[in-house]
């Protein structure tokens, strides 16, 4: 990342703490500290289980509602605003400029999935639980949260490159959901006969992020052990697919006409 991306990422930062978006976490701890007390009592022997699943979807949700909200508004605002006029006029390139909104976004989400996972540790705390060396993987599933939302953000700073904040928000849930249940649709390709829905299928598949992948919740929440095969995957499956959004987004963007 050059000089110029790490200043855009780092006013993008800044931004987002002015715009208040770090002050939810005040009220996701004390929810979750809430909720991990009434579960303690109400609750005998699946506390681990309940506390977990709750406060990783929590994280999940929270983090995808602000990948979303905030990562299809980056490029349009600052076009609104015509602020990105004058910083285009200085040695500023289009594709530094993508990169460092996009690294902005990705650390305002990362600090707030760390204070998050900080409510979720108080809440495990609160109802007397010790730590385990089985907990080790919910920092794996937090680590997938992170890869899950970087992969979000790219896809709404691509759509964001040529539609409005609105139809924006709109394709990047779509394209979420679809690749939720990306296995899902390649398992109907395979009951289709015709070699063309098939092939069609495939294409789908294949192109989609694959967001099922990164889902590890269930199985964090049972103390099932995460493959350190699926760790280096997911790792090289984000960084790639990332790597070829922006891509697009950079190619996209330089070829728009801003005025």
């Amino acid at each position: 990342m050059s000089g110029m991306s790490g200043a855009v990422a780092l006013n993008t930062f800044r931004e987002a703490v002015r715009d208040r978006v770090l002050y939810n976490l005040i009220l996701f701890a004390l929810l979750m500290i809430g909720a991990a007390v009434l579960v303690g009592q109400i609750s005998i022997g699946i506390e681990r289980l309940v506390i977990i699943n709750l406060g990783l979807s929590a994280i999940s949700v929270f983090g995808l509602v602000m990948a979303i909200f905030i990562g299809v508004g980056l490029v349009y605002k600052e076009i609104e605003k015509r602020t990105l006029y004058s910083l285009l006029a200085r040695p500023v390139r289009r594709w530094e400029f993508l990169v460092g909104k996009y690294v902005g976004l990705l650390l305002t989400l990362v600090v707030n999935i760390l204070l998050m996972s900080v409510g979720l540790a108080a809440a495990l705390f609160a109802v007397g639980r010790p730590l385990l060396r089985s907990d080790l993987s919910i920092l794996t599933a937090i680590y997938f949260i992170v890869l899950e939302l970087a992969l979000v953000i790219a896809v709404a700073i691509f759509f964001s490159c040529f539609s409005t904040p609105m139809l924006s928000a709109l394709f990047t849930l779509a394209i979420y959901i679809a690749g939720v249940f990306a296995w899902e649709i390649r398992d109907f390709g395979a009951l289709v006969h015709s070699p063309a829905v098939h092939l069609a299928v495939r294409v789908v598949y294949y192109t989609l992020p694959n967001f099922h992948n990164f889902n590890i919740i269930a199985a964090v929440g049972h103390a099932e052990r995460v493959p350190f095969s699926l760790i280096w995957q997911n790792t090289l499956y984000a960084l790639l697919y990332v790597t070829l959004l922006l891509l697009a987004s950079a190619t996209v963007f330089s070829r728009s006409n801003l005025k």
